[in-house]
């Protein structure tokens, strides 16, 4: 049973080393995962998966903590994500609707100020 445990520590802290050394390895460099390049750009990863397969961007394979972790490089990918009209019209929807929100919260906003100033006004009800 020690045995297992001594193990399953030393698998940790490989693990562990690996991804100290990815992270060490894509510090200050453009090469980032999929997830990153997904969350950075708004391109779903399906779409990185078939840029990548089809040619249109650069990917590299490196050993992650977990297996093979591929990696594209950002301004690659924020490029192309800009080239396509889909993600451009997807992200102006996305602004227009972030716009409309914070126009919503400015009018309520100005309606609490005018409610609390008609309140202030009102002499309240005497107790009963």
């Amino acid at each position: 049973m020690e045995d297992v445990l001594d193990m399953d520590w030393e698998d940790r802290l490989d693990e562990w080393e690996l991804e100290l050394d990815l992270t060490a390895q894509l510090e200050g460099s453009d090469w980032v995962t999929l997830e990153r390049a997904a969350a950075d750009t708004g391109a779903s990863r399906a779409a990185l998966r078939s840029w990548y397969r089809t040619g249109l961007i650069p990917s590299r394979l490196v050993h992650g903590p977990h297996g093979p972790q591929r990696l594209v490089p950002l301004a690659v990918v924020a490029a192309r994500a800009e080239a396509s009209p889909r993600l451009r019209s997807t992200a102006q929807r996305r602004l227009a609707g972030e716009a409309q929100l914070e126009i919503l919260r400015h009018r309520v906003d100005q309606l609490e100020l005018r409610l609390a100033a008609l309140e202030r006004r009102q002499p309240s009800d005497p107790p009963t």
